[in-house]
């Protein structure tokens, strides 16, 4: 006992020497990006009877009320209009189409750094949604949700490594204009982030004002086309099996425009699509196969993500169910349909049931984002921050999801096994002649910053040091890393000069 203590002693001493070197000159063990895909909840022989249903449901049973622009350009490329209103779409053109289509999407950022590429199995993770109230962890109150409320989780996303992307994940409800609303909640994302941003717009009168916000911030129309860095998420169908006429219509100006297309099915199964799992994914599939037909008619290889997004019923209730096993085995299986079809695909993560970032909030978003990630999910959207099934957002809840995806992406990176991690000859320098442990072995210090993942909030000292460190709790922690956040500048804020333009030409509500 005597001769071990001074050998452990040392061993520790290395460690706090590790420790203390500055993380920015150490490798992360995760990244954007990770090759995922190692989970398949379905074999292929379910993927080939699900991809055959669909086909099936697409022939034979179509989609309605597509706006008469859809209808020409769709049966243009052979969809068959039916006497019942409904577009009906053959094997051939569906398997001709996903030949066709852009299989491998860029994501840009404004910072190039922050770029996505979306192809193969590679995960990436980032925020989505359209809560409407703020969840306050002080009170537990939900209130409206703001434009600031906006601009503060793109600013908190911005600083967050394991957060990829935004998507706007909360509603401005203190813009009553819609028109208004669409563009303040363009310009609050764009400048609180320099990652990709996801933005959906009302009617298709207002794409017009925003592509000249976006020439603005770009700096003219060829850079913005040269590297379109919001994309638009569009709800063009509303399941079960209808296009829904105004967001098509938006599609299309987006397409024109030149703006990569979010293809967004969200049926809810046992409500707005089948109850059973594989019958939702089935719904979703031709849905979304549909989208597909319609963005390459009007634009072949327009960058389109094949957005799978089906949630769940709680069918006690009939209530949505986003942090359920069962969504989490939607996503996955989704996941794994886009690999079949080769498509760059999302669908959703994330998502709490619970009203608070609390033990139930931990269980339910780590389950689905882990699931989604070891899948091979390109974009898990609603990643962090949502709750009440997406009725609310909270800024504490997305900065404890950068850690929970960071633990995520830790499992998508997964195992390496090569001559240096099998450890055959550290483990002879250790028991034959050694110190009889690993606690200062040149490889142990090597791999601290490379192959660990270390939290930012949560605490995982002893009870002992807990105590003496004043017994921190998880949430004020958050509350104290927001805050520090927020009292900065925001380093994507637009240069003076640019923001009196855009200000100049729209009406911003959002303070300068």
């Amino acid at each position: 006992m005597t001769a071990t203590a001074p050998r452990r002693s040392g061993g520790r001493a290395a460690r706090r020497d590790a420790r203390a070197a500055p993380l920015a000159d150490t490798l992360r063990p995760v990244r954007p990006g990770l090759d995922g895909g190692l989970y398949h909840p379905l074999t292929e022989l379910q993927m080939r009877r699900i991809h055959a249903a669909a086909l099936d449901a697409l022939e034979q049973i179509g989609l309605a009320d597509a706006p008469p622009s859809g209808v020409e350009h769709m049966t243009r490329a052979g969809a068959i209009p039916g006497p019942d209103g409904r577009l009906r779409f053959p094997r051939a053109l569906i398997e001709d189409t996903i030949a066709r289509a852009n299989r491998a999407i860029t994501l840009h950022g404004r910072d190039p750094r922050h770029d996505l590429t979306l192809s193969g199995n590679r995960v990436h993770y980032g925020t989505a949604g359209a809560a409407v109230h703020l969840v306050d962890v002080a009170t537990g109150d939900y209130r409206d949700s703001t434009v600031q409320d906006l601009h503060d989780a793109a600013r908190i996303a911005d600083t967050l490594d394991n957060i990829h992307f935004v998507q706007r994940p909360l509603v401005c409800r203190d813009i009553v204009d819609n028109r208004e609303m669409d563009l303040n909640t363009l310009y609050a994302c764009c400048a609180g982030t320099t990652k990709h941003v996801g933005v959906s717009f009302t009617e298709p009168e207002f794409v017009a004002d925003a592509i000249e916000m976006l020439h603005l911030v770009a700096g003219g129309e060829g850079a913005w086309r040269d590297r379109p860095f919001v994309s638009n998420s569009n709800c063009f169908v509303v399941p079960p099996m209808k296009f829904a006429t105004e967001s098509c219509r938006v599609m299309e100006e987006v397409i024109r425009s030149g703006m990569p297309v979010l293809l967004l099915s969200a049926g809810q199964a046992g409500a707005t699509a089948p109850a059973p799992i594989a019958g939702a994914i089935v719904q979703a599939m031709a849905e979304c196969l549909a989208g597909l037909v319609y963005v390459n008619a009007v634009k072949p290889g327009h960058p389109a993500i094949f957005g799978t997004w089906p949630f769940v019923s709680d069918l006690r209730t009939g209530a949505m169910s986003g942090g359920s096993g069962e969504q989490a085995l939607l996503s996955a299986g989704c996941a794994q349909m886009h690999k079949f079809y080769g498509l760059p695909g999302g669908a959703v993560g994330g998502i709490a049931d619970s009203k608070l970032p609390d033990m139930q909030a931990g269980w339910e978003q780590a389950t689905s984002n882990v699931m989604a990630g070891l899948a091979g999910l390109n974009m898990v959207y609603e990643a962090a921050g949502m709750h009440a099934s997406l009725l609310g957002f909270c800024h504490e809840s997305l900065i404890l999801g950068d850690d929970l995806i960071g633990q995520a992406l830790r499992c998508v990176r997964g195992i390496e096994v090569d001559e240096d991690t099998l450890s055959l000859e550290v483990i002879r320098d250790a028991c034959i002649g050694g110190p009889g442990h690993y606690l200062g072995a040149g490889q142990t210090l090597a791999r601290m910053q490379t192959d660990y993942l270390y939290p930012a909030c949560a605490n995982r000292a002893s009870p002992k040091e807990w105590v003496e460190q004043g017994q921190p709790d998880l949430i004020a922690t958050a509350t104290a890393r927001k805050q520090r956040i927020l009292a900065t500048r925001a380093p994507a804020r637009f240069a003076p000069d640019l923001d009196v333009a855009i200000r100049a030409r729209f009406r911003i509500h959002l303070g300068s």
